[in-house]
């Protein structure tokens, strides 16, 4: 077998011509950093995900950390999230002093199990937060049951998902505030940025607020009575997480291609399914009957985890540059530094232990598509 490229990448984007015209007119207008073009951009994402307020930023972690912070999370609170997931999810509840704690998750879609949740509770707990594992909704329905049961917000990690439904409603629509990730190898993408989105004014105020260094231009509380309308005040600790217009110009573009990059995004995850779905090594994603995945990920799990490093080896060797989501938060030595320790979210470890994540982007043509399967193929045939 013959590579047909030196690799090929398990995510990628894809900026079109057009997409380019529009950043160039960016970087010719008045404004580089934030202007008019965020604005526009926050307008079309909420139209686009079915929420009030968009608040754009210049990361996805940026966007965790602002959702937090405009819930008001502080040192004394916790968060519950999964295991699974990249660390931001919970680094950005550190930043802000609050603890973490953990909730094991469904193996069948790798998201986090609402049981595994409610058995997590304490009375510090202050938000659930989802991670849509792999662009997979994770149970909307029975998390938001639990949040308002308990007092409690629901953030939804939807870094994976933008462009994804669950029972009919898109993703952004349906948590008290959700956060996007506009990352390269996201559904799409800004460069760097994030969002966060809500149907909640004041949470939306307060992040906008958070985002420009706990600066309010508009109302203020002390304005002295001889300043001017040059005047300004901090009125909180904020940060500076503004998106540059000239990324929102980007983001602007690639709205319009979402729903053609999410189909394509399922068509690959289809050919993967039907080519390997013979094979009994092998445990192949689903995707359940009330949800449309957004399919960032195609997560293959080895039904013995022992063969996935050798697997992962000649897949690399092949010219698929496969990657592993995610080593688990309780792995990593910081947080075993807080008392987390290796066998605590055993099925989340099992999920781990066995996963690979293959190839899957917009741009993949059928020559590499092909390509990846029989290599795929040949590799499991090797182990």
């Amino acid at each position: 077998m013959q590579k047909i490229c030196e690799t090929i990448p398990y995510g990628k984007q894809w900026v079109k011509s057009g997409d380019t015209e529009l950043v160039l007119k960016a970087l010719e207008s008045d404004y580089l950093t934030t202007g008019p073009l965020v604005s526009q951009f926050e307008r079309k994402l909420s139209e686009s995900v079915h929420s009030k307020f968009a608040i754009a930023v210049n990361s996805g972690t940026a966007a965790l950390h602002t959702a937090y912070a405009s819930i008001g999370l502080k040192a004394g609170d916790e968060i519950i999230t999964s295991p699974l997931t990249f660390a931001a999810t919970a680094n950005a509840a550190r930043y802000l002093g609050a603890s973490v704690r953990l909730a094991d998750i469904e193996e069948e879609t790798g998201n986090i199990d609402p049981d595994s949740v409610v058995g997590s509770l304490s009375p510090k707990t202050r938000i659930i937060v989802s991670v849509d594992y792999a662009g997979h909704p994770a149970e909307y329905d029975s998390l938001m049951s639990i949040a308002r049961k308990n007092h409690l917000t629901y953030v939804s990690d939807a870094s994976h998902s933008l462009g994804a439904e669950y029972n009919g409603k898109p993703i952004g629509s349906l948590a008290h505030l959700t956060t996007f990730s506009f990352h390269p190898v996201k559904p799409i993408t800004t460069g760097e940025g994030g969002a966060v989105v809500t149907d909640q004014e004041d949470r939306a105020t307060l992040a906008r607020k958070f985002r420009s260094h706990g600066i309010n231009k508009q109302a203020t509380s002390t304005e002295p009575e001889n300043d001017g309308p040059w005047y300004y005040e901090m009125q909180d600790l904020g940060f500076n997480y503004r998106l540059p217009d000239t990324s929102a110009a980007l983001g602007i573009a690639q709205l319009d291609h979402l729903t053609a990059f999410i189909k394509k995004r399922q068509s690959i995850a289809e050919s993967y399914n039907d080519a390997l779905k013979d094979l009994d090594s092998v445990i192949l994603p689903i995707e359940r009957r009330n949800v449309k995945s957004g399919w960032h990920l195609y997560p293959l799990r080895l039904r013995d985890s022992k063969y996935r490093k050798k697997l992962f080896t000649l897949l690399q060797e092949a010219g698929l540059a496969v990657q592993v989501h995610y080593v688990p938060i309780h792995y990593h030595p910081y947080y075993q530094q807080l008392g987390f320790k290796k066998g605590q979210f055993p099925r989340a470890e099992n999920f781990y232990s066995s996963v690979i994540s293959l190839p899957i982007y917009p741009k993949m043509t059928d020559e590499i598509l092909n390509y990846s399967i029989e290599a795929i193929r040949k590799s499991i045939q090797q182990l």
